[in-house]
């Protein structure tokens, strides 16, 4: 596994980690968790929107210290006393003392003065060691840091894929420049991937072929070029988890980036930031 700085935080964070979201319940997914813990997959994300941090729990159990674990606040309970509920329920759920990272998993109502405030509390009290927002574009993840008056934004975690690069514009560069990671979730789209017969897709297959790797790896390198992005794919089957974490630990050269690139172009102009 290829592990790099996680943002401004200097933690070692693998790049390719584990989604969780619609990640059935079941002794499959667990095992396919700890298969891919054994791999170094030890960056596990989770949240309560996903009604099974149970089986994350399950999977980490005996072996908390490997993880990076992270979860997510629902917009509608991140109010002042809302957020801290609910990260005291994913900490009993995931059957630890504190989170890696707590995430506010989008922008709601509630203003975010407050799940700011709500925020710096949980690290004060040793319940998560960084923050972090979800899908959110640059001037909310200004307003986010601009509410903050000790801690700092540790990532932002967004739809990131290969029909989905708009991010590549303002938002890569702005959190580079910040020090903060960006966590690519749905890294294949969602159930989008370019298919064999695609000319997208052959081009993926051939230019995997030259290094032994799947069309799915290839994304996930092509993806993970940036050094301040990490991708969290999800897998449930144990040969899943086996490609995904060949997906780094290699390098595509510049030419076959270029030929990528062509294939999937990102956007000349500003797009709305995307979202699943």
């Amino acid at each position: 596994m290829e592990w790099r700085p996680f943002g401004w935080t200097g933690e070692q964070v693998a790049v390719v980690g584990q989604g969780t979201w619609k990640l059935p319940p079941g002794r499959r997914s667990v095992q396919a968790l700890r298969l891919g813990l054994d791999l170094g997959m030890t960056h596990v994300d989770a949240a309560e929107l996903y009604a099974n941090e149970e089986v994350v729990g399950e999977a980490i159990a005996g072996r908390r210290k490997e993880v990076f674990l992270a979860s997510k606040v629902l917009p509608t309970h991140a109010s002042r006393a809302g957020t801290r509920t609910a990260c005291e329920q994913s900490l009993r759920r995931l059957g630890t003392d504190h989170l890696d990272l707590y995430l506010l998993h989008w922008r709601g109502s509630i203003p975010i003065e407050e799940t700011m405030a709500a925020m710096e509390d949980l690290v004060a009290r040793g319940m998560t060691r960084f923050i972090g927002v979800s899908n959110f574009d640059v001037h909310e993840l200004e307003e986010a840091q601009k509410a903050l008056t000790k801690e700092k934004i540790a990532s932002n975690q967004v739809l990131y894929h290969l029909e989905d690069r708009g991010i590549e514009r303002k938002l890569i560069p702005y959190c580079a420049k910040h020090g903060i990671a960006v966590v690519a979730y749905s890294p294949f789209g969602h159930d989008s991937f370019p298919g064999p017969d695609t000319p997208g897709g052959r081009l993926l297959k051939q230019i995997g072929a030259r290094y032994g790797k799947t069309p799915h790896q290839v994304a996930l390198r092509f993806l993970t070029r940036h050094d301040n992005v990490f991708v969290i794919p999800k897998a449930a089957r144990t040969e899943h988890v086996i490609e995904n974490s060949g997906g780094v630990g290699w390098q595509l050269s510049e030419e076959d980036i270029a030929l990528i690139d062509k294939a999937f172009p990102a956007p000349d102009h500003d797009v709305p930031l995307g979202m699943i």
